[in-house]
């Protein structure tokens, strides 16, 4: 039987290929997690691949070299350690070849990745953490982005302290006043404060959940004055959403419009208003619990673009108010106006379970360009008495308000 071939040299196990090995225990954080917790290291056996016996006559240069630069490698075993095998032949007798590197230790792996300064740099960061326990313990779940975030450390140790103290005192994060700690430094790490804090990391879920104030919202909206009981020459207002929310509007109908133009166009409802959803900020006004009760009446509709996006954002209202009823919206009013078809820059096709029978067959031809390819009708193409015909009964304010 003919002998296997030996393996090429430049097949043989590298020093190259043993760190590779050990880096894999730093890249998941497992080296440094055991160290700050006090576990005994576990012993990295990595199994070398080298010249057989058969093979020595053939390769027997290159087997010494590769045994040379093994050895070298090792640092007298301050990276690692080499286990031998005895291997003979009938030419050249018994030979001792390595067979495995060990490395045994914590201090070997961290010599052999020549990580000393990380090392000392990460001890800072327990150090300056051991005085709080879940910050201590979160650098241990998470040892690589603490080491990472170590020239910063003290400066998030300080943002921490300060949105502690501060827990539901209703300040802006503006008004922190640790040294060193801005607010763009608090946005800059807020991920990374919100885990350490237990909260949530968005912008103005960071802030609720903290108890911190965060910037208003605002609901643009024309109306009668007397449903918010305003005086008689002021017709419309920009509030912030949570005062707009306490207040109890004796309101007999509502529209929300997205786009501004046509928002300032509509008229006032008899006994209402109209909001202004700025598009996919929709789910704003579509937020006030007294705009559900009026919509649950059936007295709330939503006028969007006739495209994809604009179901979308029906969608989402929606989502709020189960009540509301679309208008210009249909079949009816898209094919009456082919003249003004536009096309959607990006359309959607996302899953819409808020639609009503109707409007998720139009939404339907739509997606799959039944009409046209991305076909848009926006509403500010719609012919304006049409419109007008389709909307609800105006107020006589709503009349002189038009002619002026």
């Amino acid at each position: 039987m003919t002998p296997a071939t030996a393996p090429r040299p430049a097949a043989w196990t590298t020093p190259a290929a043993i760190t590779a090995r050990v880096a894999k225990r730093w890249d998941n954080g497992a080296l440094l997690r055991g160290r700050a917790s006090g576990e005994p290291f576990e012993p990295i056996a990595v199994p070398l691949r080298g010249p057989k016996a058969a093979d020595l006559a053939e390769h027997l240069e290159e087997a010494r070299g590769w045994v040379a630069t093994l050895d070298r490698a090792s640092k007298d075993g301050r990276a690692f350690r080499i286990h031998t095998k005895s291997v003979g032949g009938r030419h050249l007798g018994r030979t001792e070849l390595p067979a495995r590197a060990m490395i045994e230790t914590f201090d070997q792996a961290i010599y052999l990745l020549g990580k000393a300064p990380q090392v000392q740099r990460f001890d800072e960061v327990l150090a300056a953490s051991s005085h709080v326990p879940q910050v201590w313990d979160w650098v241990v779940a998470h040892p690589l982005t603490a080491l990472g975030l170590a020239e910063q450390w003290p400066t998030i140790l300080a943002a921490l302290e300060w949105l502690e103290r501060n827990r539901d005192s209703a300040r802006y994060l503006r008004e922190i006043d640790e040294p060193g700690v801005d607010t763009k430094f608090v946005e800059r790490h807020r991920s990374v404060l919100a885990s350490l804090l237990g909260v949530r990391p968005g912008e103005a879920a960071f802030a609720a959940d903290l108890g911190l104030a965060h910037k208003p919202t605002f609901v643009r909206l024309r109306f009668d004055p007397q449903v918010l009981g305003f005086p008689a020459g002021i017709t419309e207002a920009s509030l912030r959403t949570t005062e707009l929310a306490a207040l109890r509007p004796r309101i007999k109908q509502a529209l929300i419009i997205e786009n501004e133009v046509t928002y300032l166009s509509a008229p006032v409802p008899a006994g209402g208003m109209v909001i202004w959803g700025k598009g996919f900020d929709a789910s704003t006004p579509a937020s006030l619990t007294w705009l559900a009760e009026v919509a649950a009446r059936g007295d709330v509709l939503y006028w969007g673009d006739l495209d994809t996006h604009g179901f979308a954002i029906l969608n989402r209202v929606r989502s709020h108010l189960p009540g509301v009823r679309s208008v210009l919206m249909d079949r009816e009013t898209l094919l009456r106006h082919e003249a003004r078809w536009g096309s959607e820059p990006s359309p959607t096709s996302a899953y819409l379970p808020h639609l009503d029978e109707d409007e998720a067959a139009l939404y339907e031809d739509l997606v799959t360009g039944r009409y046209a390819p991305a076909l848009r009708l926006e509403q500010e193409r719609l012919d304006w008495a049409y419109a007008l015909r389709r909307l609800p009964p105006h107020s006589q304010l709503s009349v002189k308000d038009q002619c002026t």
